[in-house]
């Protein structure tokens, strides 16, 4: 699962690109110093790893509440098939009933101050910016917030998304330095691919929940290993 994280941010970015690409184009680069513009954009990249790493503890612990509630095969498998329907629902049906529209003024407070940093140059605006962009609404991070949550702890939650933002980073930056890299045909085949890369995923937590004793892929209960060690003694 922890791989699928570095592997979904590696394909997602381009998504990424996409939606986040017109701030890290506009981010005050140093062009004239490359160990400062190279030290800026790791700033960048590491406020967008602390925004989702502190996502991913948050929806984390809200897994782990769920999962002491005895929840652990059915959260994975109700994750799962949600990833799968957000996939398979067309958006104009989501755009109905967008969960996002109450916290729109808490968004537009995270573009004003994205705005404000864009301005400045100081070495800790780059690490501002990345910070609000990780905030800032995105499909593919919600799907990541699904995982993390079926994750069952805050720390696995925290990694997951961590990983999902490391695999974003090799894109972003060589967007940064090679704009013309987004154009092209494999951008668009890429795109295409990622809601695939999503089913799979979500077939694997529904896997993993229903516990059909398949090591790695789909174990069994904790409760059913319990009971068989002990009818084995």
């Amino acid at each position: 699962m922890l791989i699928s994280a570095f592997v979904f941010g590696l394909l997602g970015s381009f998504h990424c690109v996409g939606m986040c690409g017109p701030i890290a184009f506009m981010l005050p680069l140093n062009r004239t110093n490359t160990f400062i513009k190279i030290s800026q954009i790791t700033l960048y990249h590491l406020g967008r790893l602390l925004a989702y790493s502190m996502i991913g503890l948050a929806f984390g612990l809200i897994g782990k509440s769920l999962y002491l509630f005895g929840f652990q095969q059915q959260l994975s498998v109700i994750i799962g098939l949600l990833m799968i329907a957000v996939v398979l629902i067309p958006y104009q049906t989501f755009s109905k009933y967008n969960a996002s529209k109450p916290i729109f003024k808490i968004i537009s407070k995270i573009k004003s101050a994205l705005g404000s940093a864009l301005k400045k140059k100081t070495p800790e605006t780059f690490l501002t910016i990345g910070f609000l962009n990780g905030f800032l609404p995105c499909g593919l991070v919600y799907m990541a917030v699904f995982a993390a949550i079926a994750s069952g702890n805050a720390l696995s939650g925290s990694l997951y998304m961590a990983l999902f933002g490391l695999g974003t980073i090799p894109l972003m930056t060589t967007a940064i330095y090679f704009s013309h890299f987004l154009k092209g045909t494999m951008r668009q085949k890429i795109q295409k691919a990622i809601p695939v890369f999503v089913v799979i995923i979500g077939l694997l937590f529904i896997l993993r929940g229903l516990g059909m004793g398949i090591p790695y892929l789909s174990p069994a209960p904790i409760q059913e290993v319990v009971s068989t060690s002990m009818d084995c003694h």
